[in-house]
């Protein structure tokens, strides 16, 4: 695994707990909203070695209780579970933040007990994601899948989705909620452009039309929450 981040303590990244947030290099997706360009692109960053981050999470013990996988998407990486393990031995929660597009090491970290929580970014509707994800190579039945696996709630999980303009509309939200429908929740995110997206000129949803698409969701899914507005 490449490791360019690791965020010391966020109160944050993994609800209702204290903890630290690793953020691995490369994703397979280019979606034109990200902010973490740099760590799409593995570029401008200092990669982190592995020791670095266990020896911290030895000095924390007991004074944090998790750790959150974040990106990019740790998924693309085949030593994860080793990673996940070694983490959880120390006695840590772990969260991990995925784009859904590796289910079966999504269904074996699950099945074996390796995580605890994951939050899974849906990009849009089946139907617009391929312009949302910002790429035209991408396997809808692995993200069917994913969507699937999570709504047997062997695991705690969450979808959330980052509202963007030029992306979402009544429409796609609409064909959203008859796809998830059934699932445990879902947070409607709040797109800021910071500087560093991979698409210049996207603009945000405003709250109103926000609440408007979780209108829509709410007749599909237990919790629906914005996030951010």
């Amino acid at each position: 695994m490449k490791i360019f981040g690791l965020e010391k303590l966020s109160m944050v990244d993994y609800p209702g707990h204290l903890c630290c947030t690793v953020f691995t290099g490369g994703c397979n997706f280019k979606c034109p909203f990200c902010q973490n360009s740099d760590l799409v692109k593995m570029q401008n960053l200092h990669e982190i070695d592995q020791d670095e981050i266990f020896s911290y999470l030895e000095k924390r013990k007991g004074r944090i209780d998790s750790v959150c996988i974040s990106g990019g998407e740790p998924t693309i990486y085949s030593d994860l579970p080793e990673f996940v393990n070694k983490i959880k031995s120390l006695g840590f929660l772990v969260k991990l933040d995925t784009n859904g597009t590796n289910p079966k090491m999504l269904e074996t970290l699950i099945k074996k007990g390796s995580i605890d929580y994951v939050a899974m970014d849906v990009k849009n509707s089946l139907s617009a994601y391929a312009e949302t994800a910002g790429s035209n190579y991408i396997n809808l039945d692995d993200i069917k899948k994913s969507v699937n696996l999570l709504k047997k709630n062997l695991v705690d999980y969450e979808f959330r989705t980052t509202l963007v303009k030029q992306f979402h509309s009544v429409t796609t939200i609409t064909e959203m909620a008859n796809w998830l429908v059934g699932a445990k929740k879902i947070f409607l995110q709040h797109f800021v452009d910071n500087g560093s997206c991979l698409t210049k000129g996207l603009n945000e949803i405003e709250k109103q039309q926000a609440e408007q698409f979780a209108l829509i969701l709410k007749d599909k899914i237990g919790l629906v929450e914005l996030r951010g507005y």
